[in-house]
């Protein structure tokens, strides 16, 4: 069962990460509904070819790309900025750009690569757009998750956030994981009022273009692994469905799979984790918005 096709016409659409696999998927998904799309790459070339890729199968959509490492704050913020002076309304924002490092490594910037990536990447991009996606509302908040947090070993360490202490490929990409899924959380908690939804996601394992960045073993291991992978596209659809359904124009807070609403690990449910991220964020990007609603 897919996505059901839903008219995007007249919706702006920010999605990142969507020059390869589920993410390019998902963009050409949404321009065929007619979405206006902005498109956050960190290579200009591969962000113009996926572009030109769109543009044949919806030659009417409404296109454009920024370009950024969503890996670096200042591509982050300047990504933002960009996007704010275009004055154009932002109804989604699909956070999907990721990566997978076998071996620790830090941003010129002196992150972990993994957890800059896939959670600081997430949360600063968010927080520099919520006044947009507030002033377009209803709008939605969509985030790329993945069963994957049920291998960060547990409950997170605010000691190690970075994986200085220890590090694992897929426990540092685990915990990032679950980050997006706490993120989600937090997310619809404080902005529940507003008019803005926040939903993740769990697209399978899909076979693409991911990890293939970490040497000739990887890919090998992909190439092994992948006849049992889903399509990119069918990787995509529930985020497509999260940026578009009706069904779900209401629902916040949730991670999904299959379409379906999903149970994430205890780690994901225990008080106060997803709030104490969220403080531990603003201070990691020197950011800060607004207090915690009172329940």
């Amino acid at each position: 069962m897919s996505a059901p096709k839903i008219d995007m016409k007249g919706k702006s659409v920010m999605i990142t990460g969507a020059t390869a696999g589920l993410g390019r998927a998902a963009a050409i998904e949404l321009a065929e509904m007619g979405a206006d799309l902005t498109i956050v790459c960190r290579n200009a070339s591969k962000g113009e070819a996926t572009l030109a890729e769109i543009r044949e199968k919806a030659p009417d959509v409404v296109a454009s790309i920024l370009v950024g490492d969503l890996g670096l704050q200042a591509d982050v913020r300047r990504v933002a900025s960009e996007f704010l002076a275009s004055e154009k309304p932002l109804h989604v924002l699909f956070n999907n750009a990721g990566v997978v490092q076998q071996r620790r490594s830090e941003t010129s910037e002196g992150f972990e690569t993994t957890f800059a990536v896939n959670h600081i990447g997430y949360f600063l991009l968010t927080t520099l757009l919520l006044e947009r996606l507030r002033a377009s509302a209803p709008s939605r908040v969509v985030s790329t998750a993945s069963d994957a947090h049920k291998m960060s070993g547990g409950e997170l360490d605010f000691d190690d956030l970075q994986s200085e202490k220890k590090y694992t490929t897929f426990g540092a990409y685990g915990r990032s994981k679950l980050c997006n899924i706490l993120f989600t959380q937090e997310l619809a908690e404080r902005e529940g009022g507003n008019g803005i939804t926040a939903n993740c996601f769990h697209p399978g394992f899909v076979g693409s273009d991911f990890a293939k960045n970490n040497g000739a073993v990887a890919r090998v291991v992909i190439a092994l692994i992948s006849p049992f992978a889903r399509s990119t596209a069918r990787g995509a659809e529930t985020g497509v469905y999260l940026c578009t359904s009706p069904a779900v124009a209401e629902q916040t807070g949730g991670y999904y799979f299959n379409m379906k609403p999903h149970k994430a690990a205890s780690s994901a449910y225990l008080p106060g984790v997803a709030e104490k991220l969220w403080q531990a964020s603003e201070r990691l990007t020197a950011t800060g918005d607004r207090p915690r609603p009172v329940a």
